[in-house]
């Protein structure tokens, strides 16, 4: 067994595209998700070490000086960061010039040859479900032998063996969690929305849904939804009541749909009434009021919801399969219940206007959830907005995120510019927070307890930061912005 090193590699000031954020760049307040991806191998490599540089404020520095004893490296890219991220395979090798270095990610399961041969120093890549294939990397098979791997030969040709298959039996993969406890502090991952300390991870991988924009089903999970069973997720949680103790506020099922299977998620939500532990978990806008009820009975809290648009065309457009009626009564039904809803929204979507960004805004007062975040849709290589793009010459630049780590627009379209996209966003922010009912709610919330009372008037800071910078980064050329390699 070789000495490995899972690696989320440091990044720009606030990152959150670690290997389990849901797009990669720096969030409106402090964000960071945990690593997921790369914590699910290294629970099946012995010996193995996790490394999440961005929320442990790791430097660059401090990064070589753990891997300098390693023999494998396994870095975590994506898209954005993937000029860094190579910076850092070429300081590891300068380092060590035995050691080997590949990478993981969307990006690379989509464009390896690509990679590849654009960046000599990385020596492979793992292609979509890449879990066993770093687990055989590192019990030294032979690299020809290894499914799901591209990789640089001795003669340097770019090889590629064939695809693995996706994991269906996921009652067999062993826990992130001891790894968490073992790597992680808990105390290093906020997010604005849950409680901390918090912990995130996943009881299955996939996603039925189809929506055109969502990067993990259409490059790695797939879109078959394979799960753990109720029992196994049980006793997994039952572990991380042990491991954590009341350090661990609440836990975060963070499967792109976790309530798609009603009964099973029910049977979960079972298991925490019984241990005592308060949740939370992504679900679609359509869930009914039974099943809300029986969840919120059985200790959920919050639910992340993805509503997009507040207009029905593009949601039809980005194959979202959700009604605005629908949302709205989904809506209705989860402030009877007092569920808490954290609600999503994208711009710049197919195809919007000035007067459908209007509709998004409208709708979101509309319905009004506890918290919302506004994210500008985001092209990702391997994804069928990408492939639209192209072919419809949306492209506007060739940039997701700026060197200041802010979401950039790279789409326009014939009556919104990418400028009007990226300005929409700080508005739809503005007309939503900054209303006398969501202002008192805020206050309230900060009364009651003090530890929302701190965390409050330091998210208020950084979200006005935010703001500032992302007007800031509206005078910055968009030459000036870090590429999408593939485009």
């Amino acid at each position: 067994m070789q000495k490995t090193l899972f690696l989320s590699p440091p990044s720009f000031d606030g990152f959150d595209g670690g290997a389990g954020a849901r797009y990669q760049t720096k969030r409106e307040v402090t964000s960071f998700w945990y690593p997921t991806w790369l914590a699910q191998p290294a629970a099946l490599v012995p010996g193995s070490k996790l490394v999440d540089a961005p929320p442990h404020g790791q430097t660059f520095e401090d990064v070589l000086k753990i891997a300098k004893d390693y023999e494998l490296v396994i870095l975590h890219t994506s898209t954005p960061s993937l000029p860094n991220d190579v910076k850092i395979a070429e300081a590891l090798k300068s380092q060590n010039r035995n050691v080997k270095v590949g990478f993981v990610g969307a990006h690379v399961a989509v464009l390896p040859e690509q990679t590849l041969r654009e960046n000599p120093v990385i020596d492979f890549a793992c292609r979509h479900e890449f879990d066993y294939t770093c687990k055989e990397l590192a019990e030294g098979k032979p690299w020809d032998q290894i499914k799901g791997l591209s990789y640089r030969d001795p003669h340097q040709n770019i090889c590629h063996t064939e695809d693995r298959e996706l994991i269906h039996d996921w009652d067999s993969m062993p826990s992130v969690l001891p790894v968490y406890a073992r790597d992680l502090d808990v105390t290093k991952y906020f997010n604005g929305y849950l409680q901390h300390p918090y912990v995130s991870f996943y009881t299955g991988r996939g996603c039925p849904a189809k929506c055109t924009f969502c990067l993990w089903p259409q490059t790695i999970g797939g879109h078959l939804y394979r799960t753990k069973s109720p029992e196994v997720v049980g006793r997994e949680m039952e572990e991380a009541k042990a491991l954590f103790g009341d350090t661990v506020r609440e836990y975060m099922f963070d499967d792109d749909t976790f309530t798609i299977n009603r009964q099973r998620a029910i049977a979960i939500s079972e298991h925490m009434k019984r241990l005592k532990l308060t949740w939370s978990c992504n679900a679609r806008a359509n869930l009914d009021y039974d099943t809300l009820k029986q969840l919120r009975d059985n200790g959920l809290r919050l639910l992340l919801v993805g509503f997009e648009s507040g207009n029905q065309e593009i949601l039809n457009r980005i194959k979202k399969g959700i009604k605005l009626e629908g949302a709205r009564e989904f809506m209705r039904n989860c402030r009877k219940l007092g569920i808490i809803v954290h609600g999503t929204f994208i711009l710049g979507l197919p195809i919007e206007t000035q007067e459908t960004v209007e509709e998004t805004i409208r709708f979101a007062r509309e319905i009004n959830p506890h918290t919302i975040q506004v994210s500008i849709a985001a092209p990702y290589p391997g994804t069928e907005l990408y492939e639209q793009a192209k072919a419809n010459k949306w492209f506007a630049s060739d940039a997701l995120v700026a060197n200041s780590g802010i979401q950039t627009s790279t789409l326009q379209y014939p009556d919104i510019s990418s400028a009007e996209i990226e300005d929409a966003v700080e508005r739809m922010y503005r007309q939503f927070y900054f209303r006398p009912q969501k202002i008192l709610s805020i206050l309230q919330e900060m009364v009651v307890d003090r530890r929302v009372l701190v965390r409050r008037m330091r998210e208020g800071v950084e979200f006005f930061s935010y703001l500032k910078e992302r007007r800031v980064q509206a005078g910055v050329t968009k030459s000036q912005a870090s590429p999408i390699v593939g485009t």
